[in-house]
């Protein structure tokens, strides 16, 4: 069995993950049950495409309650470093190669709670930039293998 990894997430992004979870395991989950009965309802199963539909929606939808049961297991609410360092849950604006870009540090998953887009620190960038200041620059390799240069204009805490 894989190893589970802590996920970090602010508490708006896990307060909204567990707000899916209960609408799937609700409403949504007794709507699809409604639609495979009405279906089923219709009588030969094999050639019921609104059955098949309704049946691999059903799918879908328990395998994200799973995605999210051990993602919110396995969360850990971060706490983003004060301003002007750069660390998980940080919104950074960066100059990358003459262009000004903003990012928020963190998992993926943050992303539901914020309109900004998200590098992970696994990532070669957000790897250069964790643990950084404000006013740094810092180099990263490229998936193509050229050194990029990063200059780090500005670092807040994700409220």
């Amino acid at each position: 069995m894989a190893e589970e990894k802590t996920i970090l997430l602010t508490q708006e992004a896990y307060d909204k993950l567990k707000e899916e979870l209960e609408h799937r395991q609700g409403e949504y989950r007794e709507e699809i049950t409604e639609r495979i009965a009405t279906a089923r309802a219709e009588g030969d199963l094999s050639e019921n495409g609104g059955y098949q539909a309704a049946r691999e929606e059903q799918g879908k939808n328990e395998g994200r309650i799973n995605e999210l049961i051990v993602k919110l297991r396995n969360t850990k609410i971060l706490q983003a470093p004060k301003a002007g360092l750069v660390g998980n849950g940080s919104i950074v604006t960066l100059d990358l190669a003459g262009n000004k870009v903003t990012y928020v540090l963190g998992s993926r998953d943050i992303a539901v709670a914020t309109d900004y887009d998200v590098i992970s620190p696994e990532s070669p960038i957000g790897a250069a930039i964790m643990d950084a200041k404000q006013g740094d620059e810092v180099t990263y390799k490229a998936p193509n293998g050229r050194d990029i240069k990063v200059s780090i204009l500005e670092s807040k805490p994700l409220k």
